[in-house]
């Protein structure tokens, strides 16, 4: 192996042990390990951009070859950060709070009805590339596409503290960019969950096998619910991510929920596009 890449590699298996305990995935999924920010340091000196934006390996420049070979190669969950910060790493995980964002069709099994296969496959195709992209940018993990229905995360260590207010931003992106502000309608119905809370965050799988990032919880439950109540071009924002992404919430309609399978309703903030004219 190349010395560089086995220096590199080295101080990576410092930095992640096989079996990280708890707290540490908690302080790299917050963004406050130590060994992290001196290895993130490490790599900020190697030239070009764009990078990670966890560990700061770059994607392109003299050295983009030998990142390729170290797994820091831009990553399927979200190509502004690398496969091994996202795709290689060790089983386990931390209880930390974040935001969640989910984003449902509307009517899917209508519209797989007045469509032929091919042409509601194409249309899905659509929704899913015009999601993720947004949901990337915004420093979210697309950690779901599941039929109608696409799941990201805003984790503190990934998208910074201010992981409520991109949630919200996404949000409303997302209505835009699906056409909920259009006079002609939306090219596609959709409506928005947003909930900030506590919720196990990490990698579940087969240990030596196939892992994937996702959060487990009440809280993604939450998120979930929430995004099935919302109607066209709506997003509900839970109190809670409302209050992190300091939204000034006197300004906007309150609603109490009684969600599937709980028994204390929640308070939720709506934010609706209206068509322009």
């Amino acid at each position: 192996m190349n010395p560089l890449a086995r220096t590199v590699n080295k101080l990576f298996t410092d930095f992640w042990p096989t079996n990280p305990p708890e707290e540490q995935w908690r302080m790299v999924l917050k963004g406050e390990d130590p060994a992290l920010r001196r290895y993130r340091h490490i790599l900020a000196l190697l030239p070009a951009n764009p990078r990670c934006r966890f560990c700061n390996a770059p994607f392109r420049g003299p050295l983009a070859p030998l990142m390729l070979l170290l797994d820091r190669s831009p990553s399927k969950l979200n190509p502004r950060f690398c496969r091994m910060c996202l795709e290689t790493i060790p089983v386990g995980g931390a209880e930390i709070e974040h935001t969640m964002l989910f984003v449902d069709i509307r009517g899917s099994t209508t519209l797989a009805e007045q469509m032929s296969p091919a042409e509601f496959s194409q249309l899905i195709s659509r929704f899913y590339a015009v999601t993720t992209e947004i949901l990337t940018h915004t420093d979210a993990l697309v950690d779901k596409l599941i039929g109608d229905q696409v799941v990201g995360l805003y984790i503190p260590g990934f998208a910074g503290s201010d992981h409520a207010q991109k949630a919200v931003q996404a949000g409303e992106q997302l209505l835009r960019a699906t056409g909920h502000d259009s006079p002609e309608g939306p090219w596609i119905p959709c409506g928005v969950g947003i909930h900030t809370g506590n919720a196990f965050v990490g990698a579940v799988g087969a240990e030596g096998g196939m892992t994937t990032v996702t959060a487990l919880g009440d809280a993604v439950n939450i998120a979930a619910r929430l995004s099935s109540l919302a109607g066209i071009g709506e997003m509900l924002i839970s109190e809670e991510a409302a209050t992190a992404a300091q939204l000034e919430i006197n300004t906007l309609e309150q609603r109490r929920l009684t969600l599937k399978g709980r028994t204390v309703p929640v308070n939720v903030r709506v934010l609706r596009l209206t068509p322009t004219s």
